[in-house]
């Protein structure tokens, strides 16, 4: 994995990498952090048996790649008697199908070439504009580029009835057709044909075809080009174009049937409702309007109360769940001259997650950066801004039921990512915005992360503790199931009734109490769910929490200090977290001091960030392992689940050199895997059973913000070559996923088989549509983009041909059979526990793995003897 030198290395002091170094010039120049590695050394892939051509395309120096012209043709077609340029062979569906149709000379139409369906039908094609031949062209020339002749529906019928033999409208490697469609070419009217070959190509067929479809294009003309696309080119295209845009909400007239669409609401009315913050009479006179406008929508518009995250009132509102406003923006209407409130929009994370998260926004923000979607980047900030000023925090997500509790605190850092990529010409307009989030931030930490029931006033740490009651609404039906059952048979009640009484009070349960207390904590954590959280999560001061809240303390230190000239005065009023934290500080009757009462200096915030590592260093720091562990508050002691946010203090800066040594030689060796970084180790997960399933927030799955925290935080300390590797772990399994599965996109993976095919919980979000990938998923898009920041020219060819990182960078390859080994030994004691009365039946495997070459060769030669 790392290679790690026994002799300590001397590395730079952390940085911040935004604009924290006060003395150096502003440049528009790219960030060298954005090339981790050293572009003038020869790649490997050359010694590690590629094939030549790839080899020595990958070896070419990356930082000055040879541009060489091919003599490519310019692209023209006529459109009557009007030669007019053609799009771009790559160019998006709305501009390659969406243009005008033309009509040719030409008389003859291909399908797809196949016995099983009979003679070739021949019809006319007036699909995209193509240059008419009076001759065949050299096919394989490279001056005439492959086109096809394509009837759009007759095609599609015919792949899908040959290559979809699963029946799931996707073409996958699962599928077992000939993985050959022949289809008649351009430039030779149809007379000549040529075959689309594989998994990839053919996928990338059926999605273009179902892309045409939606523009209403019966035929068309189809480069093959757009079917061989580099893959690592044509995903990232897709997040950029198409993704990123099927994501955007907005909570205006025309897209509220939309935002309020909630996959999660059980209740019983399902009319949509929009909740309005105390106050906001003008944003709740523009709902009612929309809805007095639009009866069809049957929206109704109701206003909170002024304390609107009181645990019972939230739990009110759980059988009339609806969406919460967002932040307005005021523009002038061009036809009337008034100034009207105009939505502003937001990313949401895709498949059942229908709302703004707080944690995904923020990764889903740095993807729209490297993409250059300011404005949207900048929106999330004014939505942010916008629920602390109304809901006291960055909300878990804008529905009702989230209205209790927050998520991982990443807000200053965004704001700042922003900040630095902001036109300098307007400076003052850009300190005074960055202002605006600084001072909101300031008030979500005095006012949520450091009191009580967050902070424990004993230690010093922060916890994910969230004020509720009940059981949270958004869960799927049956989540609590097996919680909740020996309770309700305790009783002799069904565990619906028990789930009624339990909510409406009737039914009082202590031990309840204290395991919901626990998960909504897991909830906020956005680590829903994991058995490091599991049944203790309130009670522990968490290395990831308490890791954003030092980044909290830097950012506004630093923020102050070198943008608003050490001295910013706050404009709302309210009370103080005490300094330094004592528990008599913390009681009740204890005076606080408030926001308004002197302008704040970076002093006092660098005073709380030294004092926060120095807590983290002894109560969370454990040297012998080389590992930061989560402190119990409760029973006073680390626990000894090793989890892969212990990397996050590099993220944030809190961990010295010598931890950072240590934590890159320990600890990133039990996480790294074939695919990038696990979430946990399995020793500490431990067995699985049916009546101990897996958890998806563990081994052996992958999620991408614990990448993207990663390569940032090894790129903070120096470790550039183990952020690249890392990257193009991640990148690679991507790509593979979507070259192998249909242009796939989940929202997680399994890190350790390279599949998407999670057995845990919820399954997979993201894998469930037809024909083509619409949206991706939100962070799982973002971390794509901001991983191929993270390597070199060299490596993007390599990953883009799906060479394995073990190949690329010369590493042991992981070792699958023995991965199936101890499996299979873990099953088995899985299955003589449940024998023998401890952990229940074992779960019944998901994989199925295909015979080797010697098992069919053995199989073969028994089916054959005995006949």
């Amino acid at each position: 994995m790392s290679n790690i030198p026994e002799a300590k290395a001397r590395l730079p002091i952390p940085r911040n990498l935004l604009f924290i170094e006060p003395n150096v010039p502003t440049s528009k120049s790219a960030s060298t952090s954005t090339t981790p590695t050293n572009q003038d050394v020869a790649d490997p892939l050359a010694s590690a048996g590629a094939p030549e051509q790839l080899a020595a395309a990958l070896t070419e120096d990356a930082a000055a790649p040879k541009q060489v012209d091919f003599g490519k043709p310019e692209r023209k077609g006529k459109i009557g008697q009007v030669e007019t340029k053609l799009p771009d062979v790559n160019a998006e569906p709305a501009e390659y199908y969406g243009g005008n149709q033309v009509s040719s000379r030409a008389r003859t139409f291909s399908n797809p070439l196949d016995p099983d369906f009979g003679p070739r039908i021949r019809r006319l094609s007036h699909g995209e504009l193509w240059t008419q031949h009076r001759s065949c062209p050299d096919e394989n020339s490279r001056s005439a580029p492959r086109r096809f002749l394509v009837d759009v529906e007759e095609t599609m019928r015919i792949v899908l009835q040959q290559e979809d033999t699963d029946a799931d409208y996707q073409i996958s490697i699962h599928d077992s057709g000939p993985k050959l469609v022949s289809l008649g070419t351009a430039s030779s009217n149809a007379h000549k044909s040529f075959d689309v070959r594989g998994t990839y190509m053919l996928s990338n067929l059926l999605q273009e075809l179902a892309l045409a479809r939606d523009f209403g294009r019966k035929r068309i003309v189809l480069d093959e080009a757009r079917l061989a696309e580099n893959p690592v080119d044509r995903l990232s295209r897709m997040i950029k174009n198409s993704f990123w845009n099927a994501l955007t909400r907005r909570i205006d007239a025309e897209g509220l049937e939309v935002a309020c669409a909630d996959p999660k609401n059980r209740s019983r009315n399902l009319r949509s409702i929009i909740y309005v913050p105390h106050g906001e009479e003008e944003i709740a006179a523009h709902y009612r309007e929309i809805a007095s406008n639009k009866p069809n929508l049957r929206l109704e518009v109701i206003m909170l109360p002024p304390k609107c995250d009181d645990p019972a009132f939230v739990k009110s509102l759980n059988e009339q769940p609806g969406i919460l406003a967002l932040a307005m923006d005021r523009k002038v209407n061009p036809t009337t001259q008034k100034v009207e409130l105009e939505a502003i929009p937001f990313i949401v994370p895709g498949a059942r997650f229908n709302e703004k998260y707080g944690w995904d926004s923020y990764f889903m923000a740095l993807g729209l950066l490297v993409d250059g979607k300011i404005d949207l980047a900048m929106g999330i900030v004014e939505h942010c801004i916008f629920e602390i000023k109304h809901y006291n925090k960055v909300l878990n997500g804008n529905r009702s039921y989230y209205l209790a509790r927050s998520q991982p605190p990443f807000f200053t850092d965004l704001a700042l990512q922003i900040f630095n990529q902001l036109d300098r010409s307007n400076m003052e307009k850009n300190k005074n915005w960055l202002k605006r989030a600084v001072k909101a931030a300031i008030k979500e930490y005095h006012a949520y992360w450091m009191v009580e029931p967050a902070l424990d006033t004993v230690s010093g740490l922060s916890r994910y503790r969230p004020a509720g009651r009940g059981i949270p609404p958004e869960t799927e039906a049956s989540h609590f199931t097996h919680i909740l059952q020996p309770y309700a048979q305790r009783l002799g009640i069904s565990v619906n009734e028990y789930i009624d009484g339990y909510n409406d009070g009737t039914i009082s349960e202590p031990e309840l109490d204290e395991y919901f207390l626990h998960d909504r904590g897991v909830r906020e954590s956005g680590h829903d769910t994991s058995y490091r959280l599991d049944r203790k999560c309130a009670d522990l001061g968490t290395v990831d929490l308490n890791s954003l809240l030092y980044k909290y303390e830097m950012d506004i230190a630093q923020a102050i200090q070198f943008i608003f000239d050490d001295q910013l005065e706050l404009d709302e009023e309210f009370a103080l977290s005490p300094w330094p934290i004592t528990s008599e500080a913390f009681s009740p009757n204890a005076p606080r001091e408030l926001s308004t009462s002197k302008p704040m200096s970076s002093a006092i915030w660098y005073e709380r960030a030294a004092m926060r590592k120095e807590t983290m260093d002894h109560l969370c720091w454990n040297d012998g392992a080389g590992m930061y562990f989560d402190y119990d508050c409760k029973a006073q002691k680390q626990t000894r689940y090793e989890s892969v946010t212990t990397l996050w203090p590099l993220w944030a800066g809190c961990a010295s050199e010598d931890q950072a040594l240590k934590l890159v030689r320990h600890a990133l060796p039990k996480f790294e895997v074939a695919g990038g970084l696990v979430s946990g180790t399995e020793e500490s997960r431990g067995i699985i059973s049916l009546d101990r399933p897996n958890r998806q927030w563990d081994y052996p799955f992958s999620w991408p913000p614990h990448q993207i925290m990663a390569w940032v935080g090894l790129e903070r300390y120096g470790f550039l070559d183990d952020s690249a590797r890392l990257a193009y772990r991640w990148i690679y399994m991507m790509t593979l996923s979507f070259v192998d599965f249909n242009g796939i996109v989940p929202e997680k993976f399994d890190a350790v088989e390279l599949s998407h095919m999670v057995d845990a919980e919820y399954g997979n979000q993201g894998t469930d549509f037809r024909y083509v990938p619409r949206e991706g998923f939100g962070w799982m898009n973002a971390a794509y983009q901001i991983g191929l920041q993270c390597l070199t020219t060299g490596m993007r060819r390599a990953v883009a041909a799906c060479v394995p990182p073990w190949v690329f960078f010369n590493l042991p390859a992981p070792d699958f059979p023995s991965a199936r080994r101890r499996r299979a030994e873990r099953e088995a004691r899985e299955a003589e526990a449940a024998a023998s009365g401890h952990g229940g039946a074992p779960k019944q495997s998901m994989h199925h793995e295909p015979p080797s070459l010697e098992q069919a060769v053995a199989q073969l030669k028994l089916e054959l003897g005995g006949r």
